[in-house]
């Protein structure tokens, strides 16, 4: 009695996370992911923009601070492609990206502002602050926990217990499948 009355409690705490990683999740793999609202802005500049992820870093927080916005959750980080190059700045409620323009004097700062529901695709995507971060690894926990003591009550049922058995073997072979054909 124990385990269920854990088991349901726990069921009960997480369902609202839980919807959320399975709603978002389900639909990003259909390329539903959210919408952003851009701002872009002009900075200009006393010297070229050079390949330095620390100085990038610098500017793109010296002209949030100026604009009176926050900065995104994450850490920025420098993506070069080619010749170009840019600092991706990202969170879950905005990015920014921070590039040069042909005008080696000009550098382009957008800030992309989430929607409620791409703020959800964010944060399923570990791009939230530290709490969440620990709230998801909990969360994490908690499935393992579910899953656990829901096979230990199936396991325990005298009636059902070869039927899980036969469950939880097409279970792993279905997935083993389904990888392998992926």
């Amino acid at each position: 009695m124990k385990l269920m009355k854990f088991h349901a409690l726990l069921a009960a705490f997480i369902l609202p996370v839980a919807t959320m990683f399975m709603v978002t999740g389900a639909l990003y793999t259909w390329n539903v992911k959210g919408s952003y609202t851009d701002d872009v802005y002009e900075i200009q500049l006393s010297k070229p923009i050079q390949l330095d992820a620390s100085e990038l870093a610098t500017l793109a927080q010296l002209e949030l601070k100026r604009l009176a916005t926050s900065y995104p959750e994450g850490e920025p980080k420098l993506k070069v492609y080619g010749n170009h190059f840019l600092l991706e700045w990202t969170g879950s409620s905005k990015d920014v990206i921070l590039e040069p323009t042909d005008n080696e004097l000009i550098a382009k700062l957008t800030v992309k502002n989430t929607s409620w529901y791409r703020n959800l695709v964010q944060l399923h995507k570990a791009k939230g602050g530290i709490a969440f971060k620990v709230y998801a690894a909990v969360f994490a926990i908690s499935i393992l926990a579910l899953l656990v003591s829901g096979f230990i009550m199936a396991w325990q049922t005298p009636k059902i217990k070869r039927l899980t058995l036969i469950t939880s073997l097409v279970g792993l072979c279905s997935f083993m499948i389904f990888v392998y054909l992926s």
